[in-house]
């Protein structure tokens, strides 16, 4: 079983820069789908990135294209989602998910897909 423990967000003006890192304990991410959701306070689950770390296919929700990146060091079992160029609206918590590549596939989006979940950590990004 994956136990995933995120980190790195915080209190950021905007246009600011933060980077989140998810780190998997518990199992190497081989063949995995790694996802960085994020939730407001009165919204949904939303699906920001995805990263596939056998196939290296990459997924980004159009709000964030251009602006975040997400990328894995399979060295040390942990994906980072590089957040720059900061808005307001960006601010929630900030959750990674893992589950199976074959299961999630191109349906990254679906949170009911994953299920293995870190803690979240929270980003807060102010006007």
């Amino acid at each position: 079983e994956v136990q995933l423990v995120e980190s790195g967000g915080g209190l950021v003006q905007t246009g600011g820069s933060l980077r989140l890192s998810c780190a998997a304990s518990g199992s190497t991410l081989d063949n995995y789908a790694i996802g960085w959701f994020r939730q407001a306070p009165g919204k949904e689950r939303e699906g920001v990135a995805c990263i596939g770390t056998s196939d290296g296919k990459i997924y980004y929700a159009d709000s964030v294209k251009g602006r975040f990146t997400i990328f894995s060091d399979n060295t040390n079992n942990t994906v980072y989602l590089q957040m720059n160029s900061l808005k307001p609206e960006d601010t929630a918590e900030y959750y990674c998910a893992a589950d199976a590549l074959f299961r999630v596939g191109s349906s990254w989006r679906l949170p009911g897909l994953y299920d293995f979940w870190g803690q979240g950590t929270q980003v807060t990004v102010s006007s």
